[in-house]
């Protein structure tokens, strides 16, 4: 039987985490021509199955596969869809230790969504739920996807897209067909992980994007993404993940929520908001007054990146000083972000990623005892 609850829950995580030994040699010896797929994949079934064991016995609601499957919490899912080669972007990210991303995404034809690996991806963790948890599945939002594509890869892709109006569109459309297969799977928390919103809140993108207004473009891609919420099944729980990077423990921007606020709270029609506040670059909570709605927050107050645990008091105040903007009763808490946003993963051990996930659910069993 299927938990009947969906989230976010009382003590949630976004959904990546650091991958074992053996799953990194696996992936090594396939990519070296060592190993074929399907003895990489038996190793990638036997990881996750051990994973989500763990995730139960931590006694969690949610069940993810660590995004095993992935090297980049973003770019497999992009590499997935029809119209789309993998390429080295033309606008490098460097991370806070000068650690620059490399590896991207461009438009070489239609984009598709049918028959999107992560759909089967998904069965696997679906076959796993039990009685008390529910499988999540993440990807990248619409318009993460749309800040990738639109930088492009090569001058000399045939990109069929006019404007980045069409660009949306046909993103919109191939997400529409890959949430669509998601939920004839099974389906039915989808969770958009989104940097865009991380990256405009920085001073860099405070009055323009690629040359364009930054309220102009903020509208543009909430447009995308509501554009697939409002094709999702009613009984398809859409929430979103919002950071400023998470690469192997660096980040890309810094900046309150309050630039994008309007936009990000007040017209983007998720269910809840996951959101990034572990330490300073972060901001304050003055911002949370304007999530619309009876839209839920979970707060990311416990750190993914670094070992050292957080002081319960300290995080139990915090949680009280959000709720001067939105109700308790709305607010869940997590990790700021997930453990292993690349194959990489942050520098903490297991033990300790397992002890921060500890955290976050005896904090929230003392401030949420009902849960």
């Amino acid at each position: 039987m299927t938990y009947q609850h969906n989230a976010p829950f009382r003590a949630d995580v976004v959904g990546s985490y650091l991958r074992p030994a053996e799953l990194k040699a696996a992936r090594a010896d396939f990519e070296a021509g060592r190993i074929d797929e399907a003895a990489l994949k038996a190793v990638e079934d036997k990881a996750i199955t051990e994973l989500v064991a763990k995730q139960k016995s931590a006694g969690l609601h949610v069940i993810t596969d660590g995004e095993f499957r992935r090297a980049y919490w973003h770019l497999d899912f992009m590499w997935g869809l029809q119209g789309v080669r993998r390429g080295t972007a033309p606008i490098q990210f460097k991370g806070s230790d000068g650690t620059a991303v490399v590896e991207a995404a461009g438009v070489v034809g239609e984009i598709g969504g049918e028959n999107h690996p992560f759909v089967e991806h998904y069965r696997f963790v679906k076959a796993l739920e039990d009685e008390n948890t529910i499988a999540k599945q993440t990807v990248p939002s619409p318009a993460q996807t749309l800040f990738v594509l639109q930088q492009g890869i090569a001058e000399d892709a045939a990109n069929p897209y006019a404007d980045n109006d069409a660009l949306a569109r046909a993103i919109a459309d191939a997400y529409i067909q890959v949430a669509h297969d998601l939920y004839a799977a099974g389906c039915r928390t989808l969770q958009f992980d989104d940097c865009t919103w991380g990256a405009f809140v920085s001073e860099d993108f405070k009055d323009t994007v690629f040359g364009v207004d930054a309220k102009t473009v903020q509208r543009q891609y909430a447009a995308v993404n509501n554009a697939v919420i409002a094709a999702m099944p009613e009984d398809m729980v859409v929430t979103t993940h919002i950071c400023r990077g998470n690469y192997q423990s660096q980040w890309f921007s810094a900046g309150g929520y309050g630039q994008v606020a309007d936009v990000l709270f007040g017209e983007e029609n998720v269910s809840a908001y996951y959101l990034e506040f572990d330490d300073d670059r972060s901001g304050d909570f003055e911002p949370l007054a304007k999530v619309s709605g009876d839209k839920k927050v979970v707060l990311g107050l416990i750190t993914s990146k670094k070992p050292e645990l957080e002081d319960p008091e300290t995080i139990k105040a915090r949680i009280a000083e959000a709720a001067q903007y939105v109700p308790l009763e709305r607010l869940c808490l997590s990790t700021q972000c997930g453990f292993a946003s690349t194959e990489e993963g942050n520098h903490l051990t297991e033990d300790q990623q397992w002890a921060k996930i500890a955290l976050v659910r005896s904090i929230a069993e003392e401030v949420w005892p009902e849960r």
